[in-house]
């Protein structure tokens, strides 16, 4: 199979299929990413502990701080102490909390990562503007990049500048 071909078959399972986890497996939330396939989870207990990404999910499907993840327990494992059998996008997570088995602890958790992605998206002006107010002079609607320092100039010191 090829790898474009896996890849399409990991994501539409990724993103279209309804998964509940079972009794041995347990709903996570991601705190960081150490490196070499491993991220370090939390459970609604509060317990920290390694888990493992495996081979079919590598380099097609990317995990960041605050996903939740279902994971499967490994027995033998000192550190890594479970292996991510399924990510959990948005949908998935609220189709748990409507039936009602998404942890307590992570509930306001959830809530938090939703809002502030709502507050991160610009809005779109609702009303079409006339021609008038687009050729104005007035730049300040423009997007501003926040990684540039931002250098502002007062019309006092361009005209001291001509001056000299």
């Amino acid at each position: 199979m090829s790898q474009a071909t896996k890849r399409k078959h990991v994501v539409k399972e990724v993103l279209g299929e309804h998964m509940v986890p079972s009794d041995q497996q347990q709903i996570v939330r991601v705190l960081r990413t150490p490196g070499n396939n491993l991220h370090e989870v939390e459970t609604a207990q509060g317990q920290r502990f390694l888990v493992s990404m495996p081979s079919k999910y590598r380099k097609n499907i990317w995990i960041k701080r605050g996903d939740f993840l279902i994971v499967d327990p490994i027995e033998e494992g000192e550190k890594v102490k479970a292996e991510i059998s399924f990510v959990l996008c948005k949908d998935h997570v609220r189709s748990l909390q409507k039936e009602g088995l998404w942890p307590e602890a992570f509930s306001e958790v959830a809530e938090k990562h939703n809002n502030r992605n709502r507050q991160t998206q610009p809005e779109l002006p609702t009303e079409p503007q006339s021609s008038e107010e687009s050729s104005s002079e007035d730049d300040s609607d423009l997007f501003v990049n926040t990684n540039r320092r931002q250098y502002h100039e007062s019309e006092e010191e361009s005209e001291e500048e001509e001056a000299s």
